[in-house]
């Protein structure tokens, strides 16, 4: 099959290798030293600190204000705006924000004084999540203007007479449209205009009409809403639906922009691309509207007679007078995911998620990069994703990155990687992720001198794989994915020997998405649940060669199944709800049911190893007794620093890897038998 290769840059974290042995208190080449072995325990538990696990300045938002660009982080504790002078190439400032993860979504006012951001947050609360820097004083703090109530910020918009509109997603209730008055310093709710909608990621506003559009990008299916667009009549204070009839079976508005009388207004795509629509302001019922390319179409920013825009692979060119979408000119590295696209003096400022900035002649393609932490930009630890270990190495996965360290040296190097590996297994020396969103199983042998690459792609809909496992019987990679705005899920297989990829859509239902699989003896096991039905967690046994059921059972006892792992004739089971089930797989037949509460709630990750089946949680590493099933904490208090959820995974030699806060640990572990 073809392959997809993506350039490779690697970075030496901690000033190289040998430096980064000092850190760890290693010797390159030596074991670490006894002071570097930290909490040992009495029955015989070794905890060593590898240090920061991914590091890279890591970004989610690009907005050009005058001759500078100003950039939000993504990941990266404490989150901040660094202002990046285009013409001289530098960082020239920064601004820490008191709230958050990351920022999605900056905006200025006419007047280019005030910069604006919104923060997407781990906990629903009243912690500030709207902010605001004033540009002409950038020595000073933002200030943290207040909370919308909705938990995380996707976009921002402010209205030419200085009022700010902001949307989100990620509480319990509909996204609702948020209103901020610079003159009376309050934020307050417009309204929810679609009870169905589960995130709204676009705003756009004028003095009198302000452009709302949302969907059901996660937690789709299940009779959510579908994309849809409204226009809020700020005298009257009254939604109009205003959606363009050919994005109704899109799953979402991505992105809204206003460039002079027109509405530029985006889907998100899933079983179909993306489309394109210039609305009139004033009577929105008129538009035009074309297909694009890919699933993915954000960032308008006009230039000439063209409005400019990125997919998921790169920048595209919208004609309005001719109602006709089509490639830019390009020449340069892959852009990965593009969080900014900006006009000044002629040509496209593109801020790519890989941690560079890229200056596009639109006619030619000619470009120019400007690497962010050579720029000055601060390199931190991220919060991580999944974590594989084998042949001498452990990878893990971060945005866009992909770090792998060396056991024997410590040297650390970054993989650049489209989107985020959210799981990975090491086999045969040759690593094998599954990428987010919908970016397939990819693969990086550290013996080929390759560059990591696309050996497997799948539907874009089913776009988040959450669990990858080794079927060593049948010699496939299995990876678990869900779809977000579609729900169900699917199974996907790969065989490294013949490079065949398998497909299996919804093998447990259309509802319950797919989170787990585990094997044994050649039959894929896996585990489902959906985090808005309680009452599903249903497990399936599947042959991953024929793509047939063999059998399934209820076995989440009213909670979606988060992991499941194979140990002799049990399979294992833990809830998102903190529960433990066992399965006695000949007999098929739950045999132990227990609450581990106490150790385990929320997404939660667990790996056979050393005969006994370890999990991790967001709080703990633990194991199960393989006779009593009884859980007994291994670490305490290791509060990982997770981006979506725990992960632990294991290496030839038994030793596990998981995180204690951003640094990446290795856990040597002997249980009394």
């Amino acid at each position: 099959m073809e392959t997809t290769n993506i350039s490779r840059r690697l970075v030496l974290q901690a000033g190289g290798a040998a430096s980064l042995a000092a850190v760890l208190g290693l010797a390159a080449g030596q074991p670490a030293s006894a002071t570097a072995q930290a909490d040992p325990k009495p029955n015989g538990t070794n905890v060593l600190d590898l240090g920061p696990a991914v590091v890279q300045f890591s970004l989610m938002s690009g907005l050009l204000v005058g001759d500078t660009l100003y950039i939000g982080s993504r990941n990266l504790d404490p989150v901040r705006i660094i202002a990046f002078h285009v013409p001289s190439g530098k960082v020239t400032g920064q601004t820490e924000l008191s709230n958050g993860h990351s920022i999605q979504t900056l905006a200025a006012d006419a007047s280019g004084r005030y910069l604006y951001a919104g923060v997407l947050q781990k906990d629903v609360g009243t912690k500030p999540n709207l902010f605001r820097w004033d540009l002409s004083a950038p020595g000073t703090a933002a200030k943290a203007l207040g909370y919308i109530g909705d938990r995380d910020v996707r976009d921002i918009s402010v209205a030419p007479n200085g009022r700010v509109y902001a949307v989100g997603g990620g509480s319990p209730t509909a996204p609702a449209l948020w209103e901020y008055d610079p003159a009376t310093e309050k934020i307050v709710s417009l309204g929810i205009p679609d009870s169905g909608a589960t995130l709204a990621r676009a705003v756009a506003a004028t003095d009198a009409t302000i452009f709302f559009g949302a969907g059901s990008t996660l937690n789709g299916g299940s009779g959510a809403s579908r994309a849809c667009l409204f226009a809020y009549d700020h005298a009257a204070k009254s939604f109009k639906n205003v959606t363009p009839a050919e994005m109704l079976v899109d799953p979402s508005i991505r992105d809204l922009g206003i460039v002079g009388d027109k509405l530029l207004v985006s889907s998100a795509g899933s079983v179909q691309n993306s489309k394109v629509a210039a609305l009139s302001v004033a009577t929105p019922a008129s538009y035009s509207l074309v297909t694009s390319e890919g699933k993915t179409a954000k960032n308008f920013a006009a230039m000439g007679d063209k409005v400019y825009f990125a997919n998921e692979t790169g920048v595209l060119a919208y004609s309005p007078t001719a109602n006709t979408v089509s490639a830019m000119p390009y020449q340069g590295p892959s852009l990965g995911e593009i969080w900014g696209v900006d006009a000044r003096d002629g040509k496209l400022l593109v801020t790519s998620g890989y941690g560079f900035v890229a200056e596009i002649d639109a006619v030619s393609g000619a470009t120019r990069t400007t690497d962010l932490g050579e720029a000055g930009a601060p390199s931190d630890p991220q919060a991580v994703m999944g974590i594989a270990a084998g042949a001498g190495y452990v990878y893990v996965g971060g945005n866009g990155v992909i770090s792998r360290r060396s056991l024997s040296t410590g040297e650390v190097t970054n993989l650049t990687a489209p989107g985020e590996a959210k799981d990975a297994v090491v086999v045969n020396g040759a690593l094998y992720t599954g990428q987010y969103s919908g970016q397939g199983i990819w693969s990086y042998d550290p013996r080929s001198g390759k560059p990591i690459a696309q050996v497997a792609d799948f539907p874009k809909e089913q776009n988040r794989p959450l669990d990858v496992c080794w079927d060593d019987a049948n010699k496939l990679v299995l990876v678990a994915a869900q779809a977000d705005t579609e729900g169900g899920g699917s199974l996907w297989t790969y065989d490294p020997q013949n490079c065949k990829k398998g497909f299996f859509v919804n093998p447990i239902d259309k509802v319950q998405l797919l989170r787990a699989v585990a094997t044994r003896d050649g039959v894929a096991y896996l585990g489902g649940g959906n985090p808005g039905l309680d009452g599903l967690g249903t497990v399936v046994a599947f042959d991953p060669v024929a793509g047939k059921e063999l059998w399934r059972l209820d076995a989440g006892a009213g909670a979606g199944i988060s992991a499941l792992a194979v140990q002799g004739r049990y399979l294992y089971g833990v809830t998102r709800k903190g529960g433990l089930f066992v399965l006695d797989l000949p007999k098929r037949a739950v045999v132990h049911r227990s609450d581990i509460s106490s150790v385990s709630y929320g997404f939660a990750a667990l790996v056979t190893n050393r005969g006994v089946v370890y999990g991790a949680s967001n709080t703990h590493v633990f194991r199960f007794d393989p006779k009593t099933f009884a859980v007994a904490t291994v670490v305490a208090d290791i509060d990982g620093g997770w981006y979506s959820g725990a992960h632990i995974n294991n290496d030839e030699d038994g030793n596990l890897y998981t995180m204690r806060g951003r640094n990446l640990v290795r856990i040597d572990d002997h249980p009394r038998k």
